[in-house]
């Protein structure tokens, strides 16, 4: 009963650290799995890794874990590319480049949509495929998503560290021609994986009172929450500064607004047309 207690009093901590309002959070349900539980709620990405390799069965092992995840009515839109070769690696690395330390990362993965197949298997059954629109598009995207969320999590039960590398899509053109990514098949995400040299940082969440609603959305408290919650996020170097000066209260929400200020992957949406899908 003890060490229940210990378990409880883990994933109730994990959860205090991460939200503000995490303290009226009832862990108790959480019993039969607090370790897992705290686990979870206590991760946190990693972008240090020692030079130890990952072996490459157990990355595949990952995979086929990740790829029993849920799937949008069980059409499979998701697809894993193990990046192995060290050409191929380089000329990844070198559209990283300014986030250098994914060139350090023992292994990386890229997590791909992928309705292809699904058009394919029309072509096989002689019928029409009769929801070419945006929806197609955004089933394979949120299929590799959760597929990408699933190799984490199983990654860190090994206690393996992963961050995953939303900048891939900078160069979605480029990674879809190293990849032979062919017709409605694209990347979505890159993930670094390696053995963790430190713990993670756990970096706090907004206020549940602010993702977390009941029965009906609603926003009532979200500008005096994220005043709030800017005092927990201070930041040490301020995006832009040429463009937008020094801010001595610099935090979350300045960081988030600077940088979507700036243009971004603006050509995407035309990248994704020309990989076949329609986005009405």
């Amino acid at each position: 009963m003890a060490e229940d207690d210990k378990h409880l009093g883990d994933l109730a901590a994990a959860i205090r650290a991460r939200f503000a309002d995490g303290a009226g959070i009832d862990v108790s349900g959480g019993a039969a799995a607090a370790p897992c539980l705290a686990r979870l709620a206590a991760r946190g990405s990693h972008r240090e890794f020692s030079d130890e390799p990952v072996d490459p069965a157990l990355l595949r092992l990952l995979a086929a874990v990740a790829l029993a995840a849920p799937t949008k009515s069980d059409l499979q839109q998701r697809d894993i590319v193990l990046v192995t070769d060290v050409t191929l690696r380089a000329a990844l690395n070198a559209l990283l480049a300014d986030q250098s330390w994914t060139a350090k990362a023992p292994a990386l993965l890229v997590f791909c949509g992928n309705n292809r197949r699904q058009r394919r298997l029309h072509e096989l059954r002689g019928r029409p495929f009769a929801n070419d629109h945006l929806d197609a598009f955004f089933n394979a995207a949120v299929d590799a998503g959760i597929a990408l969320a699933s190799y984490v999590t199983a990654a860190e039960a090994m206690g393996l560290g992963c961050c995953p590398i939303s900048a891939l899509r900078n160069d979605a053109e480029e990674v879809s021609r190293l990849l032979g990514l062919p017709d409605h098949v694209f990347p979505l995400a890159g993930l670094a994986v390696g053995w963790p040299v430190r713990e993670a940082v756990v970096t706090p969440r907004l206020p549940l009172a602010v993702t977390l609603h009941e029965d009906r959305y609603g926003e009532e408290g979200l500008d005096t929450a994220i005043a709030d919650y800017d005092r927990q996020r201070p930041y040490d170097a301020q995006r832009y500064v040429e463009d937008f000066g020094e801010d001595p209260d610099y935090g979350w929400s300045e960081d988030k607004a600077r940088q979507y200020a700036k243009p971004e992957r603006a050509g995407f949406g035309a990248f994704v047309r020309r990989k076949g899908f329609c986005l009405d």
